[in-house]
């Protein structure tokens, strides 16, 4: 079954982008009017995000967000036959410097980023572009043929997946290594009770607290990564430091740092952010378990 889906996306991958991109137009139609996946979601987290905008601008945004998800999804499936050539051109990097800079200093990097599309296209396009080993901390998929093909996928190029349910012992074979470990740090929190809190978007969220542990143990800097889309089907991606030395900072610090820099870059693109996650699915309340790590109060209760 798994050679009969791959090699089904893979013809489809051979198709050109213009025939594909209007493939995510129906798609994106489809999953917005008809289908309505996820709707609710995406626009309960736009109100709360943006509660001044009228429904009108939240709606708008919900359709351009759709199409957004849909290309990421036809852009994944290209990345099965895709060559240098097309992830060289779809890709730049502003500031490749500052990721050189640290591995001549012969330093680790970690690299935080949230769900701004395309992170596929990311993964595949940077390992080529550095010298670190590319390491990367991925969410294991429960169907067997989908992990398989993600798993063949986002290690075309040269990443090493990690799997995030057993970070600490699948990084310990890399320890002697100068490598690069590619963090999503925007997911959600399995529990309220091993979470950084935080004003996000104006409304106390959860975020996870494995990120920031990393990098303060070893003292690793800490690299953002603002992944954007000037046009359709082209990103760029900036990197800004965090933290030099996170061991220096008080506890919460980097994420506090981290959830800013993704806010201004949500607000600056907010169509290419995955709304259709349930990011503030948790309610603030304090207890001894709950670490409150903003320099503000609780907002929007």
């Amino acid at each position: 079954m798994y050679y009969l889906v791959y090699g089904l996306l893979y013809l489809l991958s051979l198709l050109p982008m213009w025939l594909l991109y209007g493939l995510s137009d129906v798609l994106a139609f489809l999953l917005y009017a008809v289908i309505r996946y996820r709707r609710g979601v995406v626009l309960s987290n736009l109100a709360i995000a943006f509660p001044a905008w009228s429904d009108a601008e939240r709606l708008r945004t919900a359709k351009r967000f759709y199409r957004n998800f849909t290309d990421n999804f036809i852009e994944t499936i290209k990345l099965l036959s895709a060559g240098p050539r097309f992830l060289e051109k779809h890709l730049v990097l502003d500031n490749p410097e500052l990721l050189d800079q640290y591995h001549a200093q012969g330093r680790k990097l970690q690299m935080h980023l949230g769900h701004c599309f395309n992170w596929e296209i990311a993964n595949m396009a940077m390992p080529p572009r550095t010298n670190y080993s590319f390491l990367v901390a991925y969410m294991p998929v429960e169907n067997k043929i989908f992990e398989r093909l993600f798993k063949h996928l986002r290690s075309r190029t040269g990443s090493v997946l990690l799997p995030a349910t057993r970070m600490n012992k699948a990084i310990i074979s890399h320890r002697h290594e100068q490598y690069m470990l590619v963090l999503v740090a925007d997911q959600s929190p399995s529990g309220t009770e091993n979470a950084y809190w935080l004003n996000f978007f104006d409304r106390p969220t959860a975020f996870i607290r494995g990120p920031e542990r990393g990098a303060r143990i070893a003292d690793i800097p800490a690299v953002f990564v603002r992944i954007y889309k000037p046009r359709r089907g082209y990103y760029r991606a900036e990197f800004i430091t965090i933290a030099d030395h996170p061991r220096e900072l008080p506890e919460g610090e980097l994420t506090r740092r981290f959830a800013r820099l993704l806010e201004d870059a949500i607000r600056k693109q907010p169509d290419c952010w995955l709304w259709s996650h349930k990011r503030f699915k948790f309610t603030w309340a304090p207890s001894p378990a709950s670490l409150w790590v903003d320099t503000t109060p609780p907002r929007g209760l």
